[in-house]
């Protein structure tokens, strides 16, 4: 339970240590600076730095923009697992290194951007050269140019017609509306798409000529070049072959600049860091000669932020405790094992002010939940190994992600050791193996009792385990009612409900009913059913008077109890009953297991039988450990989220977002 105490931080400095005040706290990225509640007036300003931050977000573009062109003609040489490595750790000094070389990294940026811009353009020139060579193509074998009109006595008409037509047609069609003139038709290409064809009429009827082939769908072509169309096709060739030689050479000389991919990389992280500290720079308020700076600082940073401040930097720095109404941002900080939950709840909300962090409350029956629900000791022994190694090799992970392999990490020890209480290693594969290749079978027994043999006992287990899950969430829900002084409301909401519901169950439980469907035999005398009346009954009588105890009409609080009573009654039974799904998945992982071995051994022994058993297990067991896996981890973040949560757990918490490096990819460490 650590949401981390915040102190507010005030700080004044002369405006000549601003600079060097921004970049240490920049650098040390424990401060959320917030803006001052203050009017502006002809000492105290704001400064205009909209210009600036467009400036840095449009040189960040380009240096995006770079890089993303390097990376696709030169494509970085990394492997699968390249995302574990983390971002790359530079010193201070390599910084302003390479800060004083920015000038000439942007210039290399803009001309990788120019190159990449000829490049399409070239190409959009050489697509529009290829559909000119392509119109062409029908017309190879045309000795005259597409623009020729004819002779001083004849009319050329060089055109397409509709597909399937023939010299025959054309002669027929003239012969019957220019009877007494002679005409030359040439196909020069036919298709099913259209017909191409070379005509010379007598000048005296080119206009007739020209109705008459208009009426038979005749079109001149769009190309109408100078040229006889072979020689403007080898022209448009030779043009094509040039532009080629233009695109390679844009692309060699972005090639040319892969050596500099981190020092681009590094241009689009400066301007990311140089716009957040122009955003924080927009906020303070500032005189001629000073400024001031106002946030929040976690508590445990504070002193030494402040010593550091004032011995660095000059400026005069002022920590100081909230007040009772103040909501601070929600920073959260657990141990390794706990700490993988602070994403679980990140994701539902963040604790809101009076509300401790659930992180520790869930993360025992988080892993819990999650190892019942995949229950099998071969899959939880190859998330140990495979997790284990990635911790252990890859120490510049970034945190969330270690935090998110950690959570796999102990979500697979608890499988693991729920596998070897069902008997479950990838299914029944050792029987199976043994029986069908070695002809004597061994077995591996389960350290408890194998939930296919007896599915109604890991039913009532996993119904016990929800009671005491959802009892758990109540008893938080008493703690911070008592933590924030509402003693009265601890019984009201807490006591009261532990009466009623544990009552009802106490009731069940000594029913023959219940006693039959669970398959036990428990001798409860007859005063234990009274007690649990009993019980009930006052539990029932409280929520009804207190539940609505907001209202002041005694008719309206009456019937809020009524129904607050209902709700609950209603409300923890499909709670309980939600926890039957531990059942389904724990059996589905187990079965599908099962099944993938017996397909596996159905050719029997011998090599070929190995060969399909190998192929089939790695097959459907690689399946069924994903799906298992995704399913287990939903169905788990829901027992959280919606019955666990709903008991005292409402969120609405700001996040802390400190001022400083936030990177894409590279991270500082000092000297």
């Amino acid at each position: 339970m650590a949401v981390v105490q915040m102190r507010r931080i005030n700080l004044l400095g002369l405006r000549k240590n601003r600079k060097q005040t921004l970049e240490l706290l920049q650098r040390r990225g424990v401060v959320e600076i917030t803006p001052l509640n203050k009017e502006e007036d002809h000492i105290f300003h704001r400064m205009d730095v909209s210009s600036s931050k467009t400036q840095f977000q449009q040189m960040q573009q380009s240096a995006s923009q770079a890089l993303g062109t390097l990376d696709s003609y030169v494509p970085r040489k990394t492997s699968p697992l390249s995302v574990l490595e983390g971002r790359k750790a530079i010193t201070l000094k390599e910084y302003h290194t390479l800060e004083r070389k920015r000038e000439k990294i942007i210039e290399i940026a803009a001309t990788i951007n120019t190159y990449e811009k000829e490049i399409h353009e070239k190409n959009a020139a050489k697509l529009k050269l290829q559909m000119q060579l392509e119109t062409l193509h029908p017309w190879l074998s045309l000795d005259v140019p597409l623009q020729f009109s004819g002779t001083q006595k004849t009319s050329a008409f060089i055109g397409t017609m509709p597909e399937g037509v023939t010299n025959e047609m054309i002669e027929e069609a003239f012969a019957k509306a220019l009877p007494e003139n002679g005409i030359y038709t040439q196909i020069i290409d036919s298709t099913t798409e259209q017909t191409c064809v070379f005509l010379l009429v007598n000048r005296s009827i080119c206009e007739k000529s020209e109705e008459l082939l208009r009426s038979l769908g005749f079109a001149r072509p769009a190309n109408l070049c100078a040229n006889p169309p072979r020689e403007e096709a080898k022209r448009l060739e030779e043009k094509i072959q040039r532009v080629d030689e233009e695109i390679n050479a844009a692309q060699d000389g972005i090639a040319s600049y892969a050596d500099k991919r981190d020092e681009i990389t590094f241009l689009v992280d400066y301007f990311s860091m140089r716009e957040e500290k122009y955003q924080v720079l927009g906020t303070l308020i500032q005189s001629r000669r000073t400024f001031l700076l106002t946030g929040y600082v976690p508590a445990e940073n504070a002193e030494k932020l402040f010593k550091e401040l004032y011995e660095t930097c000059g400026v005069a720095v002022e920590i100081e405790n909230l007040s009772d109404q103040e909501e601070a941002p929600v920073l959260l900080k657990n141990n390794d094992f706990t700490s993988p939950m602070e994403s679980v709840v990140e994701s539902f909300s963040l604790p809101g002010k009076g509300e401790i962090d659930p992180s520790s409350v869930i993360a025992f029956f988080f892993y819990f939940f999650f190892g019942m629900m995949l229950s099998d000791a071969g899959y939880g022994l190859l998330m140990v190994i495979a997790c284990g190694i990635i911790l252990k090799k890859y120490q510049n992970m970034e945190p969330n992600l270690r935090k998110s392999i950690r959570m796999f990490f102990f979500c697979g020890i608890s499988t693991m050791v729920w596998g070897f209480l069902f008997g479950g290693f990838f299914g029944d594969a050792i029987q199976k193996i043994s029986a069908t290749f070695f002809g004597h079978e061994v077995s591996m027994p389960a350290l408890w009792f194998t939930p296919v043999n007896n599915p109604m006992r890991l039913l009532m287990f996993c119904l016990g385990i929800g009671i005491i899950h959802l009892f758990l969430g109540v008893a938080v829900k008493g703690f911070q009612d008592w933590k924030q002084g509402a003693h009265l409301d601890v019984i009201y909401d807490v006591v009261f409900i532990y009466l009623f519901v544990g009552g009802l169950l106490l009731l069940l439980f000594t029913t023959s009913l219940f006693q039959n469907m669970a398959g036990v035999k428990w001798d409860f005398s007859p005063m234990v059913g009274q007690v649990a009346t009993w019980i009930t009954i006052i539990g029932a009588v409280g929520i009804i008077a207190t539940s609505g105890r907001d209202s002041q009409n005694p008719v309206k609080r009456i019937l809020k109890g009524i129904f607050a009573l209902y709700n609950n009654a209603t409300g923890y039974l499909s709670d309980i009953l939600s926890y039957s799904r531990l059942l389904a998945l724990g059996l589905a992982t187990g079965i599908i297991a099962n099944v993938v071995n017996q397909m596996g051994t159905m050719a029997g022994g011998g090599i070929g039988g190995a060969i399909l058993f190998i192929v089939v297990f790695l097959l459907g067991h690689t399946m069924n450990i994903g799906i298992n896996m995704l399913g287990a981890y939903v169905h788990t973040v829901r027992l959280q989220y919606v019955e666990f949560f709903g008991k005292f757990y409402e969120g609405g918490g700001d996040k802390f977002h400190p001022f400083g490096i936030h990177t894409k990819f590279f991270k500082f460490r000092e000297d």
